[in-house]
C-alpha cells in the first residue's frame, strides 16, 4: 500500500509535536477556541482489497465488503501526520488505534486529536458524547434553505 511505503511516509507524514503551531483559522475564530489544543483528526478508512481466498472472511467488514482497515491522522492543514495500514476489515477503529499507539503514535501531553465514537475514550482523543445530536440548529436551517430553493 502506498501509504505505508517509505517513499510516501518519509516525505509526507510528520507527527506533530507539543510545539506545533495552532492554525490561524482556530486562533482567529472564538468559536474554535475550545479546540486550541487539538492537533487534527483521526479516523479509520476501509480500502477495498482482494486477499487470498483463505483470508477473505477476516477481511470482510461490518458493511459486508472485503477491505483493509487503515488508520489515518491529519492535521488541520489536511496533511498526513500518521498512517497505519494492513489491518483486516473486521478490525475496529479502537483496536487499530491501540496498535498504532504501541507502534509509535504519540500524542504530546496536553494535546489531543478529534475522533469519532468508534475510538476509545482517553486523554489523547476527543470523541463525541454518545446519543447526543450535534448541530441541530445548523442542520435544521440548512434543510429549510434546501426546501425553499426548490419551491421558488
Amino acid at each position: 500500500m502506498i501509504f505505508s511505503s517509505p517513499t510516501f511516509y518519509n516525505k509526507y507524514v510528520n507527527l506533530p509535536t507539543a510545539d506545533t503551531p495552532i492554525p490561524d483559522q482556530i486562533l482567529r475564530n472564538p468559536k474554535f477556541h475550545p479546540f486550541r489544543d487539538a492537533l487534527g483528526a483521526i479516523n479509520g478508512s476501509h480500502i477495498h482489497i482482494m486477499p487470498p481466498a483463505a483470508e477473505t472472511a477476516i477481511h470482510r467488514n461490518r458493511k459486508g465488503f472485503v477491505s483493509q482497515n487503515c488508520l489515518f491522522v491529519c492535521d488541520f492543514a489536511l496533511k498526513f501526520c500518521y498512517a497505519l495500514t494492513g489491518w483486516e476489515g473486521s478490525a475496529t477503529d479502537a483496536r487499530v488505534y491501540e496498535d498504532a499507539c504501541q507502534r509509535g503514535l504519540k500524542v504530546p501531553a496536553g494535546k489531543y486529536f478529534l475522533a469519532d465514537a468508534g475510538f476509545p475514550l482517553c486523554l489523547e482523543l476527543l470523541i463525541p458524547f454518545c446519543n447526543v445530536r450535534y448541530h441541530l440548529a445548523e442542520w435544521g436551517s440548512a434543510r429549510l434553505r434546501y426546501v425553499n430553493f426548490f419551491l421558488k
